[in-house]
């Protein structure tokens, strides 16, 4: 296949954006171009928080049209959330938005018949009350539940409009909580204890797996010509993210930065301790048997929030403004749930600080680096709560993901860590997408072969740690956490 070039077609979708992307991939070449971006925009309805998801595939038919002929397709989105399908194939009802409320005082509800370390170790899923499970049982008593005889995972449920088949990938469904870690298979035993029926669930799919052809009418709307195949891919966002880190041989971290921050270790079996219940990390399954040991940690949405209030001010004129501000004059916990839910996130960063006693951040400059230096420091805490948790200890952190853009937050991150910090490539879960495609086709070889050509083919920047380590010790002490 020596000097083959194939196309291929990665549909990923953000929390706050889609896109459809196109990787160029041979046997020593990468290029990755973008078709087309959209808005993905949550919907407040009187019953919820909703997700447009028929805007969402609008986008996607848009992108394959733009995208051109293409070999394959791939889809990736963020984790939990599903859609709801009755005896004739047809949605119920838009999906729940993860930020609904819907799930408040669940868990405690679960936890009365699974107490949480039995749940922990069954699953080896962080708390976050959002988790599927938790979804599904708030659902319970719902009529659109009871009508319900199939649940896919908003990747699969797109890749079921596009092909007519159902199936579920698996990266994806570890994020459910339903899914033992450890056989990398459904725990029948716990969803028979807590009422879910696993019988709403397509069969699993590996990443790499065939899901289907795109349907005759899918392609004349999007004028191609077939047969286009689907691919499953590590359907998870973060699990394609992971995938495109491009490590050598080194010992690394990551952080996959954006909306969230997922920041851990890939390993090669979950942690199950109490003590990484505690920490509250989680066991997510990767590609080729992997494990992703991580902690969920509030993100740019802090820093997304602030802006939407702010008007929409230049982005980069409000990074250069706050590298000016003094470095830890101000943090604040980026994993804590009060940052959750959307609006007036400047009023409650800074109450927050008045409440810890610090200096309370006033300009759009000011709130802007409490910002980062809180993100900074709460990477901090899990790349090192991970080595210590799974006893793997790191030589470098790579970041991967939109943060990357981001010189200011990559070299505090370097400066907190203690250790050089590799940034890139941007469209990290894109190349993952692309990347198992490519596998799919035997145009790559195993993870560490997608890895090599990664660090081939993709522009890196690296961050020497600065500073003095002891401010970083005394900014956490200030937040009593970790």
């Amino acid at each position: 296949m020596s000097g083959t070039v194939k196309r291929y077609a990665a549909v990923d979708l953000g929390a706050s954006s889609g896109r459809v992307m196109v990787g160029r991939v041979g046997p020593d070449s990468l290029e990755l171009s973008e078709a087309h971006r959209f808005p993905n925009r949550p919907v407040r309805v009187p019953e919820g928080l909703r997700w447009d998801i028929l805007g969402l595939y609008g986008g996607v038919l848009d992108g394959l049209r733009a995208a051109g002929q293409v070999d394959s397709v791939g889809i990736d989105s963020w984790a939990v959330d599903y859609g709801l399908l009755d005896a004739d194939g047809a949605l119920l009802g838009n999906p729940v938005h993860y930020r609904d409320a819907r799930t408040e005082g669940i868990a405690e509800k679960v936890w009365a018949s699974v107490p949480a370390p039995e749940l922990y170790a069954a699953t080896g899923l962080q708390y976050a009350p959002f988790n599927t499970l938790y979804q599904l049982v708030a659902a319970r008593s719902s009529d659109q539940l009871a009508h319900a005889r199939r649940l896919l995972l908003i990747p699969d449920l797109l890749a079921y409009w596009l092909t007519g088949e159902q199936g579920t990938e698996l990266t994806n469904a570890s994020t459910t909580q339903l899914i033992d870690p450890r056989t990398r298979a459904w725990s029948s035993d716990l969803a028979s204890r807590l009422g879910v029926d696993l019988g709403l669930f397509a069969p699993l799919r590996q990443p790499g797996d065939p899901a289907g052809v795109l349907r005759p009418d899918v392609l004349e709307a999007v004028g191609l010509a077939g047969p286009v195949p689907v691919t499953a891919v590590g359907s998870h966002d973060t699990a394609s993210a992971v995938a495109a880190v491009p490590a050598g041989g080194e010992r690394f971290a990551y952080i996959c930065t954006g909306t969230w921050s997922l920041a851990g270790l890939e390993l090669n079996a979950p942690v199950l301790t109490e003590e990484s219940r505690l920490a509250n990390f989680t066991n997510e399954l990767g590609l080729d048997g992997t494990v992703r040991h991580l902690r969920n940690i509030m993100g740019l949405w802090l820093l997304q929030e602030c802006v939407r209030d702010w008007g929409e001010p230049d982005l980069g004129t409000l990074l250069r403004d706050a590298a000016k501000v003094p470095a830890l004059r101000s943090v604040v916990d980026a994993g804590d749930a009060g940052f959750l839910a959307p609006g007036r996130m400047p009023e409650r960063i800074a109450e927050a600080c008045r409440a810890s006693g610090q200096p309370v951040p006033e300009s759009p400059a000011e709130i802007t680096r409490c910002i980062l230096d809180s993100l900074a420091l709460a990477h901090r805490r899990a790349v090192r709560d991970a080595q210590r948790l799974a006893d793997h200890p790191v030589d470098v952190v790579h970041i991967v993901g939109g943060g990357t853009r981001n010189a200011l937050l990559c070299q505090l991150t370097a400066d907190a860590c203690g250790l050089p910090v590799v940034a890139g490539p941007t469209e990290a879960a894109a190349l993952g997408n692309v990347l198992v495609q490519a596998r799919a086709h035997g145009l790559v070889g195993d993870l560490a072969g997608m890895r090599e050509l990664l660090v081939r083919t993709q522009p890196l920047t690296r961050y020497e740690p600065q500073g003095d380590p002891a401010r970083w010790r005394e900014a956490q002490a200030r937040l009593a956490v970790g």
